[in-house]
C-alpha cells in the first residue's frame, strides 16, 4: 500500500523522525528541504503528475507514484544535490514506481486494454512522459481535467485542490468542514467519473476551450471566496485557501498570458486579499470595510492588482472578472471610505448585471445604489430581490437590509433584520457581528 498523500508545507518543531513521516510525505519534503527546494517541488508536483497521467493513464495510481517520487526527492536531494533536470528526475522515478505498482497488482495488461478501449487509435501512442505534448503544459491540462463539466462544482473544487493544489484529503475535508471519509469518497467518485468519461489527456479543442476555461476560472474563484469569507465554521477567513487560489491563478496566467479574464481574476483576488489583515480585530471579530484601518491594507498587492486590471481592460470588451476587479480597485484606491467613488461603482455593477443574472451581483448593486443615492433608494432595490428564491435563505440579504434600515433611521426594523440575519448566518464571526449590531440598536432604544 502506498503512503497517503500530503501537502507540501513548511513544518517546525520536532525532529523529522518524531513526526510519523511515513504517513505524510508532504511533511517530510518540507522538513528535509529548504524553502527554495520546497517551492520547486510544489511547482513541479502537478507537472509531474500530469506528465505521468498523460503517458500511462491510471490517475489514482499515478498520484501515488508521484508522491513517492516527491518523497524520494526529499530524502536524496538534500545530500546529493539537485539533479540537472529535476522535473525529468521526478518523472523517471514516478514512472518506475508506477510500473512497480501495476506489476504488483497483476493488472498491467488489463489496465492497458481498458485504456485502449476509450482512446481513439490516434491517441494510443503517447509521447514520452518527460516530453511535453504538442508544446502544451501538463499542469494546465490537469486543471482542465479536474474541472471537467461532467463533474459537479463541489467535486471540481475538491479534485483541483487534491491533484493540482497538492492538499491532502484531510486538509480539503477540514477546509469544507466535512468528514475525511466523505471527502475521500467525493474525490474518488470524481476521479472515476473523469475516467469513465473517456476524456483524453490533452487540452480541449478550440471549440470547447472557452467553456472549459470558464469552468477552471469559476472553480478558482469559488476556492478563493471560500477562503476569503468562509461560509461556515469558527473563522471568518481561511488564508490557506486564498493563498492556494492565488497561486493556481498565477499559474494559469503564466500559461495563458494573453487571456484578459484570467488576468482579471488574478487582479480581483489580489485586490480583495490585500484587505485581509484589516478585516478582523485582535479577537477575530469582523470589521466592515468602512471601519477598517486602510494603512494595514497590502500596498504591494494593490499596486500589482491595479496594474493587472488596467492592462486587461485595455484589451477590449471586459468580462465579469475584469469588471469585478475594477470595482475592487476603486475601493482599494480610495484613501478613506468617504472618498470611495460610489457612482462609478454603481455603473460598473450595472454593467456586470447585463453580463450575468447573479443575485449576489444584484445585492451588491443595491448597496452601491444606497451609497450613491441614499439608503431609501437601496431599500427599494432590495424589495425586488426579496422575491428571488436564490436569496431566500441567504443571511446577506437580511444583513444588507438591516444596514440600510439603520442608515435610514428605522432602528427597530433594523434590529429585527440584524437578528434575522444572525439566525441565518453559518459563520460564527458573522453571527457575532450581527448580534452585536442588534444589541447596539437595542441599547439605543
Amino acid at each position: 500500500m502506498s503512503p497517503p498523500r500530503g501537502r507540501l508545507q513548511r513544518c517546525r518543531g520536532r525532529h523529522p523522525a518524531d513526526r510519523g513521516l511515513q504517513r505524510r510525505p508532504g511533511v517530510l519534503i518540507a522538513a528535509t528541504t529548504g524553502s527554495a527546494a520546497e517551492d520547486l517541488l510544489r511547482e513541479l508536483a502537478p507537472q509531474v503528475l500530469g506528465a505521468v497521467v498523460r503517458r500511462y493513464g491510471h490517475f489514482a495510481a499515478a498520484e501515488d507514484a508521484v508522491q513517492e517520487a516527491l518523497l524520494a526527492a526529499a530524502l536524496r536531494w538534500p545530500t546529493e544535490g539537485l539533479p540537472d533536470d529535476p522535473r525529468a528526475w521526478l518523472i523517471t522515478v514516478a514512472a518506475r514506481r508506477l510500473t512497480d505498482l501495476l506489476r504488483a497488482e497483476q493488472a498491467r495488461r488489463r489496465r492497458e486494454d481498458t485504456a485502449a478501449a476509450w482512446k481513439s487509435p490516434g491517441e494510443w501512442l503517447a509521447p514520452a512522459a518527460d516530453q511535453p505534448a504538442g508544446g502544451s503544459d501538463d499542469t494546465l491540462i490537469l486543471l482542465f481535467m479536474c474541472c471537467h463539466p461532467a463533474l459537479p462544482p463541489a467535486a471540481q473544487i475538491a479534485l483541483t485542490l487534491r491533484a493540482v493544489g497538492g492538499l491532502s484529503t484531510a486538509e480539503i475535508a477540514r477546509a469544507f468542514l466535512v468528514p475525511e471519509g466523505t471527502m475521500t469518497r467525493r474525490i474518488t467518485r470524481a476521479k472515476q467519473r473523469v475516467k469513465d468519461s473517456g476524456l483524453p489527456f490533452r487540452l480541449p479543442r478550440a471549440a470547447e476551450r472557452a467553456e472549459r476555461l470558464a469552468a477552471v476560472l469559476h472553480v478558482l474563484y469559488l476556492i478563493f471566496n471560500e477562503g476569503y469569507a468562509s461560509t461556515s465554521g469558527p473563522d471568518l477567513q481561511r488564508a490557506e485557501l486564498t493563498a492556494e487560489a492565488i497561486r493556481l491563478t498565477r499559474l494559469v496566467r503564466r500559461l495563458l498570458p494573453g487571456d484578459a479574464e484570467v488576468t482579471g481574476l488574478l487582479a480581483l483576488m489580489l485586490l480583495t486579499d490585500a484587505r485581509r489583515s484589516a478585516r478582523t480585530g485582535p479577537d477575530g471579530a469582523l470589521i466592515p470595510m468602512a471601519e477598517q484601518d486602510r494603512t494595514r491594507w497590502d500596498a504591494a498587492q494593490i499596486a500589482e492588482g491595479v496594474e493587472l486590471v488596467t492592462g486587461a481592460l485595455s484589451r477590449g470588451k471586459p468580462g465579469p472578472y475584469q469588471i469585478q476587479a475594477a470595482i475592487a480597485a476603486l475601493h482599494d484606491e480610495a484613501r478613506t471610505a468617504e472618498e470611495t467613488d460610489w457612482p462609478q461603482i454603481t455603473a460598473l455593477y450595472e454593467l456586470l448585471l447585463r453580463l450575468s443574472d447573479n443575485p449576489m451581483v444584484a445585492l451588491n448593486h443595491a448597496v452601491a445604489v444606497a451609497m450613491a443615492r441614499g439608503p431609501r433608494a437601496g431599500l427599494d432595490r432590495l424589495e425586488g430581490l426579496r422575491q428571488d428564491k436564490r436569496l431566500a435563505g441567504d443571511h446577506r440579504l437580511y444583513a444588507v437590509r438591516a444596514h440600510l434600515l439603520e442608515q435610514a433611521g428605522e432602528h427597530e426594523a433594523a434590529r429585527a433584520a440584524y437578528e434575522e440575519a444572525a439566525g441565518r448566518a453559518m459563520s460564527l464571526p458573522q453571527q457575532r457581528y450581527l448580534h452585536a449590531r442588534a444589541a447596539l440598536l437595542r441599547a439605543a432604544e
